[in-house]
């Protein structure tokens, strides 16, 4: 006996496709759905149908926008010659959110990571190269996560860019604020020291 009506079943197993979604949580998602108005149901199905239709990427910097160039890379009080690369649209957006950087980025869209068959070919790296030969870029900041194959990206940027005309860095990483130092790992605690900076 069938407890799940197909079309519930269908909504729950598009949802759990979606990362960090597991079938608890799509089913959530999906009873949500179904509590509410047939009009969320409707404009939910419009917004997701315009996601391909109105969003692109940008031609400058990659990042998805609906138009070309982008917000960032067309506003003018912004520094074109200071470039931040990131991994994904999604950490951008986390570093626009700290109203910090005031420079252009670059998504990558990945990292390395052989294994499943991403190599440098994968990744917007020619790109990278392309818009640093134009001479408008003066540092790149390198971003991204600290993690294996983030770090493994970072390294392969680092090795590749390091004899060309940008001054190369990289976000400081180490311990968190509010955390105690006899808590921190030791990968964490070693890059800490390497990026402290003067206390004057």
């Amino acid at each position: 006996m069938q407890v799940i009506p197909p079309a519930l079943e269908r909504v729950i197993e598009d949802l759990a496709k979606l990362p960090g979604i597991g079938k608890k949580t799509a089913t959530r998602l999906a009873l949500n759905i179904l509590r509410r108005p047939p009009g969320y149901a409707h404009e939910l199905s419009e917004a997701l149908q315009e996601l391909h239709a109105s969003i692109q990427l940008c031609s400058c910097c990659f990042t998805f926008s609906e138009s070309d160039p982008c917000a960032i890379c067309s506003d003018p009080k912004r520094d074109g010659s200071l470039v931040c690369v990131v991994e994904e649209p999604g950490d951008l957006m986390a570093i626009e959110k700290t109203s910090s950087f005031r420079g252009h980025y670059h998504i990558l869209h990945g990292v390395l990571s052989p294994i499943d068959g991403i190599g440098p070919d994968e990744l917007k790296i020619r790109e990278l190269i392309a818009r640093i030969s134009n001479g408008s870029v003066n540092e790149i900041l390198i971003a991204t996560s600290s993690t294996v194959p983030g770090e493994a990206t970072a390294s392969y940027l680092i090795d590749l860019l390091a004899t060309g005309p940008v001054k190369l860095t990289r976000l400081a990483c180490g311990i968190p604020m509010g955390m105690d130092i006899k808590y921190a790992d030791k990968h964490t605690l070693a890059r800490a020291i390497e990026s402290r900076s003067s206390a004057k």
